[in-house]
């Protein structure tokens, strides 16, 4: 057991979680388990010239309520949990959202492919630069 949990999922993509859910739902029975979404940044003058004013923002509060119906769906009442929204590079979000809550433990899903080797998965740099233990599911 595990005091708190952290979760990283993509709504957008149930690979994400469709495996990594029950294992961290298991390893938070007693503590908390926090679902955490990241929401990229369009800061970069390059992307955002292509987003109308407020995207950003629409775009972060359509992502909460995504989360919080997404953990009302699949998480059992019976677990302590909590929805957290990043903004900004996904891997340094995660881990500065587990810092935050102090996680034990950060549950990842990974999908190894061809562009693993051109470019380093979120997994990977969650893994490398974690002060805490990283459970990687495969998928």
């Amino acid at each position: 057991m595990c005091k708190n949990v952290v979760l990283a999922i993509d709504l957008d993509d149930e690979n994400s979680w469709s495996s990594a859910l029950p294992r961290a739902i298991e390893l938070a029975y007693g503590g908390a388990l926090h679902l955490v979404n990241v929401v990229p940044d369009f800061g970069y003058a390059v992307v955002g010239q292509y987003f109308d004013d407020g995207a950003e923002s629409e775009m972060l509060e359509n992502t909460r309520q995504r989360l919080h119906a997404f953990a009302e769906q699949h998480v059992p009442a019976d677990i302590l949990s909590s929805c957290l929204i990043g903004h900004g590079p996904i891997h340094s979000e995660i881990l500065r959202m587990a810092a935050g809550v102090e996680a034990d433990l950060v549950v990842v899903a990974h999908k190894p492919g061809i562009k693993d080797y051109l470019m380093g998965p979120t997994a990977a740099h969650v893994v490398r630069h974690a002060e805490t233990s990283v459970l990687v599911i495969r998928n």
